[in-house]
């Protein structure tokens, strides 16, 4: 009997712009990003992750509330960094989809997390940190040539939109496992979905 991996309890896929991208909106990314980088910023640190860590801890239960407010969070994270990447041109909307699914899977605390993981995660993805670190830089020098290419031919090039597409998922699967806490399965040292 052949098994197939389970997939990882956190996954993102965004759509591929294929039509021509919006240059007048990309010229001015920096400037359009403000006002949404200042509600960012605000919401950043409400992940509740002590709370979270200490349900888990004392009571082995992740209360459904905080699991959701993570999740949606994380997804309006993730829409403004999409389009801060020049990935989308759409506007980041607060609650709306758009063209970016990111899904984190509700744990069952008692089943699946072990009671005393939430100490440790955060130490044991460093290699993770310390990876991404360059993977990020490398984002960074991709979003930059993106944004060249777009105001000059219309379109991002495939192969750096699924780098950049790649490098959030990464970052995606350690922030799930170390912050989140959704899970006690190891991220994949990967760019793949």
């Amino acid at each position: 009997m052949i098994q197939t991996a389970t997939p990882y309890p956190a996954t993102l896929s965004i759509d591929y712009p294929e039509k021509a991208r919006d240059r007048v909106s990309v010229a001015f990314r920096l400037l359009l990003m403000i006002p949404i980088a200042i509600i960012v910023s605000i919401l950043r640190g409400s992940t509740l992750f002590i709370a979270a860590l200490l349900m888990i801890l004392f009571r082995q239960k992740y209360p459904r509330w905080w699991f959701d407010w993570n999740l949606n969070l994380t997804r309006f994270n993730t829409r403004v960094m999409s389009f801060v990447a020049l990935l989308r041109d759409e506007y980041p909307s607060t609650d709306e989809e758009q063209s970016v699914h990111l899904d984190l899977v509700y744990p069952d605390a008692k089943q699946d997390l072990g009671q005393g993981m939430p100490l440790v995660k955060w130490f044991l993805a460093i290699p993770h940190y310390f990876i991404l670190v360059f993977l990020g830089l490398a984002a960074v020098v991709c979003a930059i040539i993106s944004w060249f290419a777009i105001l000059f031919t219309g379109k991002m090039p495939r192969s750096l939109f699924d780098f950049i597409l790649g490098v959030m998922r990464w970052a995606l699967r350690v922030s799930a496992y170390a912050f989140l806490l959704i899970t006690d399965k190891y991220p994949p040292f990967s760019l793949e979905p």
